[in-house]
This record gives structure tokens, sequence and C-alpha cells, in this order.
């Protein structure tokens, strides 16, 4: 059997959190939710993984505190209260970027996920990104 390269997440009606665990990302559909704003996708994202999830070893390494998201097609901008604690190539950045790449795409639907770039704006003045959800998946 021919192993297949992994699917790129070209968006869909669904959003998805992504959350950390020892193999990468992994996606968790959001079916009992809809979307209609990007801060409420992250502040969903920053509360953790459900409990079944949990005990499949996924967690949240999201560290922000304040936050503004906006988004307009196929970019989306973070905007930080303060520092970013993290160097912008770790799994909490890439589980923001991806889950705000997909939350995108559901709320326009004339986007692909895999399309989104993603910058935070850290108070400081300096910016990371824009990163693609991609950047961060295994495969």
């Amino acid at each position: 059997m021919e192993a297949r390269p992994p699917a790129r997440d070209q968006g869909g009606t669904t959003a998805v959190q992504y959350f950390a665990s020892d193999s990468g990302l992994r996606g968790v559909p959001l079916l009992d939710r809809e979307v209609k704003d990007l801060n409420a996708v992250v502040k969903l994202l920053a509360g953790g993984p459900p409990p079944a999830e949990q005990r499949d070893g996924l967690t949240s390494l999201v560290q922000l505190g304040g936050y503004s998201v906006t988004g307009t097609g196929t970019r989306v901008t973070v905007r930080l209260d303060g520092p970013y604690a993290v160097t912008g190539r770790d799994q909490g950045t890439g589980q923001v970027v991806c889950t705000l790449a997909r939350a995108q795409s559901v709320l326009d639907p004339k986007v692909r996920a895999d399309e989104v770039e993603v910058t935070l704006r850290p108070s400081d003045g300096t910016s990371l990104g824009p990163y693609r959800c991609a950047e961060f998946l295994n495969g």
C-alpha cells in the first residue's frame, strides 16, 4: 500500500481547535459551537481541550494575556497587550495559527485555511509571522 501525503487543511464549514501532543498538533472539531468571532475562538482555545481529548494526551500550550484578533480575507492579526513569551516556532503558536486559519476559513467561505496568514503583534512593537498553519503541522 502506497503512503499518501497528509491532507492540507483547506477549510470547511466546521471550526477546528488545534492542541499540542507528543506527536505534534492535532485538530479537534468544534461540532457544538458556531463560529461568529475570532476572539471567541482564541478564548475557547485558551481554555484547553475537552476532557476526552485531555485523556488522549492533548494539551494547550497557548500563552496569551490580553489580545484582540482581526481578520480580513487571508490575513489575520493577533494584537497582544504585552510581550509574547515564546519564539513563534513552537506548538503553542501553532495552535493559535492553525485554529485561527481554520476559523477564518469558516467565517469567510471564499478563503481556504491553507491560504490564511496569521501575524502576532506584541505590544513591544515586534511582529511574529506571518505564519501559515502548514508550517506547524507534521508531515
